[in-house]
Parts: structure tokens; C-alpha cells; sequence
């Protein structure tokens, strides 16, 4: 029918997850669509099609976004099968959320939540630039060679990890507190760049993604965003 849509696309508006998790939820055969499982992305259906997560049924719900401050240790997935905390229980919200992007189970700081996957999708797409803001506590010596090698770029596996701005906070005998600026999202990307000057970072926070501060959130407290953030970071 002319009025049916992808798989994923369905998905993500019914606040399953983003499409792009959405695909691997389909790949790893865990989607029914009228009882039967799909494994086939790009599979288009009716928008009303009975789909099911894992044996759960789906609904178009409102949507919901919000901001947390992950403390460490808690996981960025919506479920974990070793019984770890994770950032969606956290919040004990009755929509199904899911986490925008991830922080690293032993990083803290701002994650956003939602059950809009489109705009999830716009938020972490790197064509809208967001720029994420964190904070590292390092171990080493902080010299003029390391920060400039960090501030012109350091190469990892991916290609060269740039920074749009670094600056020291802080020093200690033991090394100091930087700040630094991404506009690239590479798995662990602040600590592998830190390793290959020779600093080790023993806490990593992320104060800032776009236009929102984490601010005097406390560590594992959350709220909603206002419209106009939503707005703002889910702006194409």
C-alpha cells in the first residue's frame, strides 16, 4: 500500500529507539510485525501494523525528552542483561526511552533521553555540528608538547581526533583538570586522545551537548527539556 513506511521508521515514531537502533533490534531478530519475525531491514508496513519488541507490543505514545546527569557506573542502554544499572531505569519513566547517544559506563555527565527517534537522529547526526563539552581529570605531566599535540590533533585508529578547543582549568603535582571541545562522537574518544599524549584520564565528565549545560544538575537527577531546547537541539 502507498501509505506504508520502513520498518524502522515506524519504530522510531512509535519512541522504540532511534532508526539507526531500531535496524539492530530487526538484524538481531528481536521485531514481529503481525507475529512474525523480521529480520529484513528497510521492510515497509502499515503504519497501524502490530509490532512487537521482544514480545512487548508498541503504541505511538506522546513524545518525551530529557536531560540526566549519569553518575558513574551506570550503563547507557535501555536494558542490560548482566543486571546493571542502567541510565533508562534511572529516570522510572513509564514512556519507553531510550538514550540519545551514549556516555561510557565509567564517564559521568549529561545524557539526553528520549522516545523521539527522528529526533534523536538529528541530535547525534554529525552534519548538525553539535559541539559535546567535557571536563577530564588527568594524571601526568601536562606539558606544552602534550597540550599542543592534543590541540593540533592526535591519530587513532579512525583518522585524526581533533579538538575545537582545549583548555586547562586546572594543575596539581599529579596533572590537572582540562576542558575539551568535540564535534566527532568516537568511542572513548577523550581518553584514547589523552593515552597518546601520555595522560591518563581517572574522571571524564560531559558538561555540555550544543546549546545545553548539564548545570547544577546533581548526579543522577533528571528533568524535561523546554520546548525551546528541544527545539534547539533537534534544529537540521
Amino acid at each position: 500500500m502507498s501509505d506504508e513506511q520502513r520498518l524502522q521508521k515506524v519504530m522510531a515514531e512509535r519512541g522504540v529507539a532511534s532508526r539507526r537502533a531500531a535496524e539492530e533490534l530487526i538484524a538481531a531478530g528481536r521485531v514481529r510485525v503481525d507475529g512474525e519475525v523480521v529480520r529484513v531491514l528497510g521492510t515497509k508496513v502499515a503504519p497501524d501494523a502490530r509490532i512487537e519488541v521482544d514480545g512487548e507490543p508498541t503504541r505511538k505514545v506522546g513524545h518525551r525528552y530529557v536531560a540526566l546527569n549519569k553518575p558513574f557506573g551506570v550503563v547507557s542502554t535501555a536494558r542490560d542483561e548482566r543486571g546493571r544499572d542502567t541510565v533508562v531505569s534511572l529516570v522510572k519513566a513509564r514512556e519507553r526511552l531510550f538514550p540519545v547517544g551514549r556516555l561510557d559506563r565509567d564517564s559521568e555527565g549529561l545524557l539526553l533521553l528520549t522516545n523521539d527517534g527522528d529526533w534523536a537522529q538529528r541530535v547525534i547526526h554529525p552534519s548538525h555540528g553539535h559541539e559535546r563539552e567535557y571536563e577530564a581529570d588527568v594524571e601526568g605531566l601536562l606539558s606544552d608538547e602534550a597540550l599542543t599535540r592534543l590541540s593540533r590533533g592526535v591519530r587513532l585508529e579512525e583518522g585524526v581526533a581533533r579538538l575545537a578547543s582545549l583548555q586547562v582549568v586546572g594543575r596539581s603535582p599529579q596533572g590537572g583538570r582540562l576542558r575539551l571541545v568535540l564535534r566527532t562522537g568516537w568511542k572513548r574518544q577523550v581518553r584514547r586522545m589523552c593515552a597518546t599524549v601520555g595522560l591518563k584520564v581517572v574522571r571524564l565528565r560531559r558538561v555540555r551537548i550544543g546549546p545545553l549545560r548539564l548545570g547544577t544538575l546533581a548526579a543522577g537527577a533528571y528533568r524535561d527539556l523546554t520546548r525551546r531546547e528541544v527545539e534547539a537541539l533537534g534544529r537540521a
